[in-house]
């Protein structure tokens, strides 16, 4: 007699649900009276929102996190933006290793489907990189800004301040505790500090570039030449973005949210800028009194967003690459997509191809849903959109003023973003054999 094979779940879905598991547990302590100042029960949907902000490291919030959230309400987000950032899989691998347990071929390849790394050989001593360089970098960022802080704030609660800003800053996800002087105000205090803005700035980056290049860098150092592909297209990309993104800022802002100011605080205000879409976050500067021109350009930032592997979300500055190179390779017909004296798969291509297609498709759907669920300016809801699925956190302001159905789509979009959106579409799908007969092939007609 025949016995079916048990059939073990995807990590996709692995991934899919203890994320979920995680928003859940999240927003039922959220709910709680003791995570209020006002000590009475929160809403469901709000802790709910909230806690997906803080898992999926996005930022956008429904109340101002310092004025609505006790002291046990923050850690808790502060302990889901730790886990979000991280990944459950790898803070629970790490686990492991420090209980000495055995990792073996199924938990070392959720790993690398986790952290994605290029190869699966090393993941256990990369988690454990990932974890020590973490605490690290977050350690000296939250000392930085205790030089800020402890003058204004006192040494405990200054001390506070720094740890809870370098975690959101590292782990890319913008959540701040500035309402303590006004809300939703976020960095805009600090707009002319430079200790703030290059510490913030500086975690964010390295939050974003992703755990596959650290480890390249600490193997190589400064030796360019011998670092991966990948590695080199994820430093010169980031570079054009951050320094490309703050002249066309200065430039379109040099007369509206930048006059003003003096030359420190312009240039530090279009560094941060062009650095937050990636996908922190923060803001030193109004967002909603941003051009227009300037919107979008901060849209397309986030859109990008930061490197795979990493913090941040977007659909990554490797897809978009791969997909500007492609579009290069098709018009001057050459053969294959070649970068550095390399040639990249067609799987690269094809995965690219499909990522974009699956944003901009998700970005479209939920901007119709929300136009149609309430009076909103089509540029407010995109970017409110965009920022969502990108998992940025920027808002022009209307995330406390969206209707039930609107947050339930932001959220999903959150969650989207968090897991991937290839990666949330997988979820869904079944894999099949591939068929013994192809179709026959026939032309069309394409553009």
């Amino acid at each position: 007699m025949l016995t079916k094979k048990k059939q073990k779940m995807p990590y996709t879905r692995i991934l899919a649900l203890g994320f979920a598991l995680i928003i859940l547990v999240g927003a039922l302590l959220l709910c709680l009276p003791i995570s209020t100042r006002s000590r009475e029960w929160m809403p469901f949907l709000d802790a709910l929102f909230t806690a997906t902000s803080a898992t999926c490291v996005t930022g956008l919030v429904v109340a101002d996190t310092y004025q609505n959230w006790s002291l046990f309400g923050q850690l808790v987000i502060l302990t889901l933006i730790q886990i979000g950032g991280l990944g459950f899989i790898t803070i629970g691998s790490y686990i492991a290793v420090l209980l000495k347990k055995k990792i073996g071929l199924k938990e070392r390849e959720a790993i690398h489907e986790s952290v994605s790394t290029i190869e699966l050989a090393g993941v256990v001593k990369l988690v454990r990189k990932i974890v020590m360089g973490t605490f690290a970098f977050e350690l000296t960022g939250a000392l930085l800004l205790s030089f800020r802080f402890v003058p204004q704030y006192g040494f405990w609660r200054g001390c506070y301040m720094g740890i809870f800003h370098a975690i959101s800053a590292f782990c890319n996800a913008g959540f701040d505790l500035m309402g303590r002087n006004e809300a939703y105000s976020s960095l805009v205090a600090y707009e002319g500090d430079i200790l703030v803005n290059l510490t913030i700035m500086a975690l964010i980056v390295i939050g974003g570039a992703g755990f596959l290049v650290w480890d390249d860098i600490h193997r190589n150092r400064l030796n360019f030449r011998k670092y991966l592909l990948h590695t080199k297209i994820v430093l010169i990309t980031t570079g054009i973005l951050i320094f490309g993104g703050a002249l066309l800022f200065y430039l379109m802002e040099k007369d509206n949210v930048l006059a003003g100011m003096n030359a420190r605080e312009q240039i530090l205000g279009s560094l941060f800028s062009s650095v937050t879409p990636r996908t922190a976050g923060f803001n030193s500067v109004d967002t909603a009194a941003l051009k227009d021109s300037s919107k979008f350009l901060t849209m397309v930032l986030m859109f990008i967003g930061g490197s795979p592997g990493s913090t941040a979300g977007g659909v990554k500055v490797t897809t978009a690459v791969v997909m500007v190179l492609s579009t290069i390779a098709m018009v001057r017909g050459t053969h294959g997509v070649n970068i550095l004296d390399r040639r990249l798969e067609e799987s690269a291509v094809k995965r690219a191809s499909a990522i974009v297609t699956i944003d901009l498709g998700l970005a479209v759907a939920a901007a119709l849903i929300i136009m149609s669920a309430q009076p909103l300016k089509l540029s407010d809801a995109l970017f409110e959109v965009f920022s969502a699925i990108g998992t940025v956190g920027m808002t022009t302001g209307i995330t406390r003023e969206l209707v039930p159905l609107s947050r339930i789509v932001i959220i999903l979009l959150m969650y989207c973003g968090r897991l991937g959106s290839l990666t949330f579409t997988l979820v869904f799908a079944r894999s099949k054999p591939e068929p013994p007969v192809k179709q026959p092939v026939e032309k069309i007609v394409v553009g």
